[in-house]
């Protein structure tokens, strides 16, 4: 991922030229000819691929509700058909882009389309909850083969001049999947098509997947780095294992009536950590190719940030698979209802993102952030307030208030916070360390849904299918979402004040695009 500069040859009209370009996550190596209608229709295979993943995300939580019912899934196994896809994404995301650079982004992108495209086959035809758990977990090990590719072909193929038409459209693609993707997902799963229920909200990648795989191959031209860092492999079981150890118990123990053996595996992760850390040490001595670039946390600037990221994954864990809960099995209300109620929370996400980038953080720097984290905190309390108040009357309109203060604080957290870390980076390392945050902000979207057993379903009275308990574990599980915005906003203090112009601007705009297609 670190930058370099290749010479890639363009095609404009019929006019062929050579380009100096900044890959910025080691972008291919020796000349790439594209014409010029071939590479906008190459860009639209790669931003279709983003929006699928997207959307595959936020599609899912709304249908929750119905998959349960459907396959008598336990709460554990629903936690972990939102979570195992996140802990499979976040485990092979750093692996899944040095296979890109060493074997061809191109190669890499079909085989993760292919693979994704399986996967949601896969998912669609689950017989029961296990199934469908594992085959989550395939489809996000897929994605993260898939995603990486997707940046790193943008730079083999569009010059500098023209990334930023480029990147106006990858802002817009995922604004649209950060909206339709809920509302997609209650449409499917309320239409009921075919009498299939919530299955087409997986087999809708099966055309759009087979269209990708057979254009990409026609369209999209090949590109490796010059220079790819290794493969570490042994890494990355010790960064899985121990991650399975902490959460794995987390989401079954209250099931399994929080057992001794539970407390004991958790326990051990922390060594498989330590063994992980001492391992990649040796690596980094070795050949200079770990995983996980231990000297980034020298810079007390990024281990800040890489906190904030990790307790930032926590909030946003805990609270979508919980108000999806409460506002289908504690209300009553439709998918469809659900999903239209989160427009508002939405739209307030994508505006205060742009002002705060554009307009904001410039001025004030990490107030900023430091603020969005105060608005979303206040967001918080009026919603417990008004899920006390209303009781399981509650109506759409009455949780609009809370919905667009949460979105706006969250809003100026999201977009900024990239830049914010890096800041004190060193160049030659903006590459991996925007890889890090990548990787610890999916790591904690998965340990969040992990602690919904703790922070939820722990305030579910035994017995209780809904109702009146699940509006009251709905307020318990908000306070756990404050006590962690507090975490957040502390953490915040140790971001550099303001920008700085030595923060390598070209490497941290490129992670900030990346960062925003994952």
């Amino acid at each position: 991922m670190l930058p370099n500069v290749v010479h890639v040859l363009m095609t404009d009209g019929d006019e062929e030229r050579v380009v100096q370009k900044d890959s910025g996550s080691g972008a291919g190596a020796g000349p790439v000819t594209v014409s010029d209608r071939r590479r906008w229709i190459a860009l639209a295979i790669v931003m279709t691929a983003s929006f699928m993943d997207l959307v595959d995300v936020t599609i899912v939580n709304i249908a929750i509700p119905s998959i349960q019912e459907s396959t008598g899934a336990s709460f554990s196994a629903v936690q972990w058909v939102t979570g195992g896809y996140a802990l499979a994404f976040a485990i092979g995301l750093i692996t899944g882009g040095r296979l890109g650079d060493i074997h061809g982004r191109k190669r890499l992108f079909l085989i993760g389309m292919a693979g994704f495209t399986l996967a949601s086959a896969l998912c669609g035809l689950a017989s029961g909850s296990e199934v469908l758990v594992a085959m989550r977990i395939l489809q996000g090990g897929t994605a993260a083969l898939m995603v990486p590719q997707v940046l790193s072909i943008v730079h083999a193929t569009f010059p500098a001049e023209e990334r930023g038409k480029v990147f106006g459209l990858f802002g817009a693609v995922i604004g649209l999947g950060a909206v339709s993707g809920p509302l997609i997902g209650a449409l499917l799963t309320q239409w009921d098509v075919l009498g299939l229920g919530w299955r087409p909200i997986f087999l809708i990648n099966l055309p759009v997947g087979i269209a990708g795989l057979v254009l990409g191959r026609i369209y999209i031209g090949e590109s490796k780095a010059e220079r790819a860092l290794r493969l570490d492999l042994p890494g990355v079981l010790l960064a899985s294992a121990g991650l399975l150890m902490l959460i794995y118990p987390l989401t079954h123990g209250r099931e399994a009536g929080w057992p001794l053996w539970g407390h004991l595996v958790m326990a051990g992760s922390l060594p498989v950590f330590a063994l992980f850390v001492a391992y990649e040490r040796v690596k980094t001595r070795r050949d200079g190719s770990p995983l996980v670039e231990l000297s980034l946390f020298r810079v007390k600037s990024f281990a800040a940030g890489i906190g904030v990221q990790l307790t930032f994954g926590v909030v946003s864990g805990i609270f979508f698979l919980v108000w999806t809960l409460y506002m289908q099995l504690g209300l009553g209300w439709s998918p469809l209802k659900a999903g239209a109620t989160g427009i508002p929370f939405s739209l307030a996400v994508s505006t205060a993102a742009g002002v705060s980038v554009q307009q904001l953080v410039p001025r004030f720097g990490r107030k900023v952030l430091q603020a969005g984290a105060l608005v979303m905190a206040v967001g918080v309390l009026v919603y417990i307030a008004e899920a006390h108040r209303y009781g399981t009357g509650i109506a759409p309109w009455q949780m609009a208030l809370p919905l667009v203060v949460m979105g706006a604080g969250m809003g100026l957290i999201v977009a900024p916070i990239t830049n914010s870390v890096l800041a004190e980076v060193p160049q030659e390392h903006a590459g991996s360390a925007s890889g890090l945050i990548n990787t610890v902000n999916q790591v904690g979207l998965a340990l969040g849904l992990g602690l919904v057993s703790v922070a939820f379903f722990d305030a579910v009275p035994a017995g209780a299918a809904g109702g009146p308990a699940f509006v009251g574990a709905f307020q318990h599980a908000m306070w756990w979402v404050l006590g962690v915005l507090a975490v957040v906003f502390l953490l915040m203090f140790a971001l550099p004040g303001k920008q700085r112009a030595a923060a390598a601007p070209a490497a941290v705009e490129e992670a900030e695009r990346e960062l925003a297609l994952v």
